[in-house]
C-alpha cells in the first residue's frame, strides 16, 4: 500500500475491519446491554440521523478544535457509518466495490455520471 500523507492506511484498515466484526457480533444483542444493538433496534433512519449528527461534529471539530477533537469525531463518525451499513445490509466489500468502481475517474467526471 502507498504511503499516504495522512498516515499509515494499513492500520486503519485493521482497526475498521476489527469494528466491523464487533459491530456484527453485537447486532443480535440486546439493545438494553450493547449500544450497536440499541441503534440497530431503532433501524436505518435513526441510524442516518446519527451518521448526520457525527458528520456534523466532525466537520465543526476540523473548522474550530485540534488533532485530537477531530480524530475523536472522525472515530465516531465511522463507528456510526459501519453501524448504519450493518442496518442495510451493506458489507465492506460493497463500499470497495463502489469506491474501485471509482479509481482513476476524476471526481466531477464520475459525479457527472451519476446525474445522467
Amino acid at each position: 500500500m502507498t504511503k499516504s500523507p495522512l498516515g499509515n492506511a494499513d492500520a486503519l484498515i485493521e482497526v475498521i475491519a476489527h469494528l466491523s466484526g464487533t459491530v456484527d457480533n453485537r447486532a443480535g444483542g440486546d439493545p438494553k446491554d450493547s449500544y450497536t444493538a440499541k441503534l440497530l433496534s431503532k433501524g436505518s433512519l435513526h441510524c442516518g440521523k446519527k451518521i448526520a449528527e457525527e458528520g456534523a461534529e466532525l466537520a465543526l471539530a476540523l473548522a474550530a478544535q485540534g488533532k485530537s477533537e477531530s480524530a475523536s469525531e472522525a472515530a465516531d463518525l465511522i463507528y456510526h457509518m459501519l453501524v448504519g451499513l450493518r442496518s442495510r445490509g451493506v458489507t465492506l466489500d460493497d463500499v470497495a466495490a463502489a469506491l474501485r468502481k471509482r479509481q482513476g475517474v476524476s471526481g466531477l467526471d464520475e459525479k457527472a455520471a451519476r446525474k445522467g
